[in-house]
């Protein structure tokens, strides 16, 4: 076939027909790439994790499967894997296989952390891996915190005082009050600042429930990830340089 027909080229479609036709035959707009057909299926397999996590329901390869109408076992791996590393980078949640045999997974908090991690009646959305940053930016500014320094930490995250967050709540909410009652971080005034100034602590349940070592490490964990997942499209495109030259 020597090419389509020039009126097809230069001539808008004459009806509705004839239009749909000629979007089915460009492929760029009829076919959605695998990218982004793998991307919705690792957003639907978190959005079936936190619902398995938030009812504190053990799950299974086969209902994972089904959740994402995936039959192809390469594949699933994949998302599996994708989906595995958002729950723990954004929620805070690590996926643990508890009978290999069967393949079923339980989900939990990180780092040992007991918190639910989430404001009842707020919102439905783990916030461990929040936490973990601030107890992690407590550590580095010495085991005590000044507040500014906490909410300028958690701005490069998007998270901003008094600004509701998609997966997070408010803020200073759940900062303040949420974690400083469950004990997590302790937040006291600077003795003898005028005007009053703040700062935060670990709390005795952060004590009590994981170490500073763990903390970081997870940090630096977090931070390599991060650092690879910005680096690989400048590694790809010195790639295609290179395949050009």
């Amino acid at each position: 076939m020597a090419g389509a027909p020039e009126s097809w080229s230069d001539e808008e479609p004459s009806n509705p027909d004839e239009e749909g036709l000629s979007t089915w035959g460009n492929p760029a707009v009829a076919q959605p790439s695998v990218e982004d057909t793998l991307g919705v299926k690792v957003v639907d397999l978190v959005a079936f994790m936190l619902v398995k996590y938030c009812t504190k329901q053990p799950t299974t390869q086969a209902e994972m499967l089904t959740a994402v109408s995936q039959t192809d076992q390469n594949q699933f791996t994949m998302i599996f894997h994708q989906a595995c590393a958002c729950l723990q980078l954004v929620f805070g949640v690590d996926v643990k296989e508890v009978d290999p045999s069967e393949h079923s997974y339980v989900l939990v908090t990180i780092l040992g952390l007991t918190c639910g991690g989430m404001l009842s009646g707020k919102q439905a959305m783990p916030t461990t891996s929040l936490l973990v940053v601030v107890l992690g930016v407590i550590l580095l500014e010495g085991e005590c915190a000044p507040e500014k320094e906490v909410w300028k930490a958690l701005g490069v995250l998007g998270v901003y005082i008094g600004r509701e967050h998609l997966f997070y709540g408010e803020p200073r909410e759940l900062l303040t009050e949420v974690w400083v009652r469950e004990g997590y971080p302790a937040y006291r005034q600077v003795p003898g600042s005028e005007p009053a100034r703040y700062e935060f602590l670990w709390g005795p349940r952060a004590h009590a429930e994981t170490s500073s070592v763990h903390v970081l490490q997870h940090i630096l964990m977090v931070s390599r990830r991060l650092l690879r997942a910005s680096l690989s499209p400048c590694h790809e495109a010195a790639s295609n340089e290179e395949v050009r030259a």
